[in-house]
């Protein structure tokens, strides 16, 4: 099916290499989430809002590299970018119950 007279189709090079540096950048900001997951004393300020930000981060990127490789790439295999989006989810998830219980112990 062509495409649209006015949308251009990416470069598969381009899209290659936009969707390995998006793939990369999640798993390596989903790495240091889950590090600070494991050990949380290596961040003694401010530590769950970090771990937040980082797993917002790492989603961002996984899905974005997603997206750019399944409109993109012809031989787009995806299982990278799947995991960097798990440990986002992840990151979330452990990072948001510390969260919540710092509000809640703030609230009184």
């Amino acid at each position: 099916m062509p495409s649209a007279p006015g949308t251009k189709h990416r470069d598969d090079s381009d899209a290659r290499r936009a969707m390995r540096l998006c793939t990369w950048i999640g798993l390596g900001t989903g790495a240091l989430g889950v590090a600070l997951l494991i050990w949380p004393v290596l961040l003694p300020a401010g530590g769950p809002w970090v771990q937040l930000a980082l797993g917002v981060l790492t989603l961002i990127f996984a899905f974005r590299a997603r997206a750019i490789g399944t409109r993109g790439v012809n031989d787009y295999d995806g299982r990278l970018s799947l995991l960097a989006a798990l440990a986002g989810f992840a990151i979330m998830f452990f990072a948001g119950q510390v969260a919540f219980g710092e509000l809640v112990r703030l609230a009184g």
